[in-house]
């Protein structure tokens, strides 16, 4: 429980507005240092406790299907799932362990390997690969998340930097121990090395606001119970034209609302469509909606400019929530049971960007945001709308915004973000504070 408990802790000191540098490096070093030197047994229980730290929130979103007693038991599936999943790969590390030495025999036509390879060394593979896993398509476990807030990079090539400091130091420790100061200051200087080269600080600000003032960030706070009450729409709708008309007095060349803040099939909605028209003719508006099509639902982006509109479907669609990952047949006895048998939203094969004033932003909704998917071709800009009311409270938007900072920082986009049941926000790449401050 040690190590989950150091791999966890960035997110609970940020949730609880603790967060600081100095704290969570030690932690994420010492996380990684438990599993790269620990058995299977320790992975296993790291997973099954990484899996609660970290996603216990999953099990929130059914308190709000109206199915309650169903929470310990989703939170006990993904624990296990984790756990499963940690102790395969550390009893894998363990099968390759004695093969290693014969590979490099085989591959390099070296006669007599001089050096005995530890488990630790497949070990950090694995870990250095984990975040490529995804159980039943949820990608949301990045080992290397826990060193966002550090002084150490966070891209594949500086987080394998520091596991080889770290398998350095361990073979310091044990030179020094045999008492062996050739190999001792050797294993030091390599340790000291990659340490350096892991290195790769770089601040990352969260702002509420747009610090160009181009763009208003139209943050609801309306629980899920309420916002798909049918009796509540014609004040949610009058919300949304508040909060555009605010924009507009505010001189915005954009306003962007959260996720599902018009809780309709919006296509459908021929006397709102007009409104929001007439209104785009003073400022663009992208708003989050249902969008239906012969029968295919889809979770969408509305962007309204000058009296036209413009649909960003989703991506990537939530596991269980949106699209069942399990087989069909099981899926279906899923959708019965939790969702009302309501059928899988559709999702778009391509990602749509937005020009707004001459600037390309890429549309994301909710979950989609948070996936590596989205960031492929390292998009400039990203406006994103989510809907955390499915998951309030928790720290789901704790662990959501720590997410996006990590993709601000890997590949260089600044992301807005409008935001139900919580603050709204921009993470501001690092690479784009001069020419936004100037």
């Amino acid at each position: 429980m040690t190590a989950a408990a150091a791999g966890s802790a960035f997110v609970y000191l940020d949730a609880t507005g603790w967060s600081n540098p100095w704290i969570e490096t030690p932690l994420a070093l010492l996380f990684f240092w438990l599993l790269l030197f620990g058995d299977p047994r320790l992975w296993a229980w790291t997973g099954f406790f990484l899996g609660l730290f970290w996603f216990h929130w999953i099990g929130v979103s059914f308190l709000h299907y109206g199915h309650p007693w169903a929470i310990p038991f989703v939170d006990l599936a993904v624990a296990l799932t984790y756990a499963l999943l940690f102790w395969i790969l550390a009893r894998f590390a363990e099968f390759l362990t004695p093969h290693i030495p014969r590979l490099l025999q085989k591959t390099f036509n070296i006669q007599h390997p001089t050096s005995n390879i530890h488990s630790s060394y497949p070990k950090a593979i694995l870990l250095w690969g984990m975040s490529y896993i995804h159980p039943f398509g949820f990608d949301w476990f990045k080992p290397e998340l826990t060193l966002v807030h550090t002084p150490f990079g966070i891209d594949k090539a500086h987080f394998a930097a520091l596991l080889l400091a770290l398998l350095f130091f361990e073979s310091f420790l044990h030179s020094v121990k045999l008492k062996n100061p050739q190999k001792s200051l050797f294993s030091l200087l390599l340790s000291l090395l990659f340490l350096w080269l892991s290195l790769a600080p770089a601040k990352i600000l969260v702002l509420s606001n747009d610090p160009e003032g181009r763009i208003a960030l139209a943050g609801t706070r309306i629980p899920v119970e309420a916002k798909w009450n049918p009796d509540n729409f014609l004040r949610e709708y009058r919300t949304v034209l508040e909060q555009i008309d605010r924009a507009i007095a505010a001189g915005k060349k954009a306003v962007l609302l959260p996720e599902s803040v018009l809780p309709v099939f919006l296509n459908r909605e021929p006397r709102i469509l007009d409104v929001l028209e007439r209104r785009s003719q003073k400022i663009d508006i992208v708003v989050g909606a249902l969008y239906s099509l012969r029968g295919q639902n889809r979770n969408s982006a509305y962007w309204f400019h000058r009296g036209r509109y413009q649909v960003a479907d989703k991506i990537v669609l939530v596991p269980f929530g949106e699209a069942n990952p399990l087989p069909s047949w099981a899926g279906r006895w899923v959708n019965a049971i939790f969702f009302d048998g309501a059928p899988d939203y559709l999702p778009a094969r391509h990602p749509t960007d937005f020009h707004i004033d001459g600037r390309a932003y890429r549309a994301a909704v909710c979950y989609e945001g948070t996936s590596e998917r989205l960031y492929a071709d390292r998009p400039a800009r990203i406006l994103m709308m989510s809907n955390n009311g499915w998951f309030t409270p928790s720290i789901e938007a704790t662990l959501q915004r720590l997410l996006l900072e990590y993709y601000s920082r890997k590949y260089g986009t600044t992301i807005y973000h409008a935001v139900n049941m919580g603050p709204s926000y921009v993470v501001v790449n690092p690479k784009d504070r001069k020419s936004i401050f100037q």
